[in-house]
């Protein structure tokens, strides 16, 4: 019987490579400019948002798997701490996961690998979440950083 999904095959080669990375990423950050319901999520971003298209884009390559070009071009992503000048908390987490589920379920054609990714972004979404709305605004929230969220 053949496997659809050979254990060896990285997440980067199962959604496609570089192309299918770009397609999921031009598609996130264009669901983040005309939904308004991820209005908070957007407004942490720059008004042009091609720096930052490119930057998640060398950073998912990386992540899934594939070449480390945020590595090579930026250093260690260290994305808790490259993302604490910006106040993150619940909403603006699922705001930002909204737009990437969207994008998920409209680009990538293997359920069970969107699946897996949405799981891992989930996770990564909550460790980038530096606000905590029990403690109010501006205080660093609890959570675990013991996480590993890196994709297997």
């Amino acid at each position: 019987m053949h496997a659809t999904n050979p254990p060896d095959l990285s997440s980067y080669q199962r959604i496609g490579g570089d192309a299918a990375i770009r397609q999921l990423v031009d598609r996130f950050y264009e669901l983040m400019d005309e939904l308004p319901e991820a209005y908070a999520a957007r407004k942490l971003h720059p008004a042009n948002l091609e720096e930052s298209a490119n930057k998640l884009f060398d950073f998912l390559s990386g992540w899934l798997g594939g070449p480390q070009r945020f590595i090579e071009k930026h250093g260690h992503p260290m994305l808790r701490r490259r993302h604490l000048p910006y106040a993150i908390g619940a909403e603006e987490r699922d705001q930002w996961l909204l737009c990437m589920k969207l994008a998920l379920e409209e680009t990538v054609a293997d359920v069970p690998l969107r699946d897996t990714l949405y799981a891992q972004f989930i996770q990564l979404g909550e460790h980038m979440r530096n606000r905590d709305e029990n403690t109010g605004a501006g205080r660093p929230a609890r959570h675990s950083t013991g996480q590993n969220t890196k994709p297997e």
